[in-house]
């Protein structure tokens, strides 16, 4: 009896381990992870975003056209933001989006995304 009762601890600490955190918004401690794009788009179209920690339109920011260590490129202005959650964010891609490709991230409190590339169609 005792022996199951460890190791039903030890099984309840390994799930609890492995339980998604809890951003903080204050404080970000995790970095947000991409996990995908939707297919290429011209602009005004609509542009998916599918991750982790994506935190909210108020801590974030979307940037396109960054090389491949997040450096320059463009801002989305949050007028192009359609929704934003944890997982997901839907934009429309402004008619002042560069066109072409590059690298995508998501800024979430400071903290810079994994990129992903992403092409926006003439």
């Amino acid at each position: 009896m005792v022996r199951f009762f460890f190791a039903s601890l030890l099984f309840a600490g390994a799930l609890a381990s492995c339980a998604p955190r809890q951003q903080a918004t204050a404080g970000v401690t995790v970095t947000p992870v991409l996990v995908k794009l939707s297919e290429p788009a011209a602009r005004g179209g609509t542009l998916t975003v599918q991750g982790r920690y994506l935190g909210g339109p108020s801590t974030g920011r979307v940037r396109l056209g960054a090389n491949a260590s997040g450096q320059g490129g463009y801002v989305f202005p949050a007028s192009a933001v359609r929704s934003w959650t944890d997982g997901e964010i839907v934009l429309t891609i402004p008619a002042d989006a560069p066109v072409g490709g590059s690298w995508l991230f998501v800024e979430v409190g400071g903290r810079q995304s994994t990129g992903l590339p992403y092409s926006v169609r003439q």
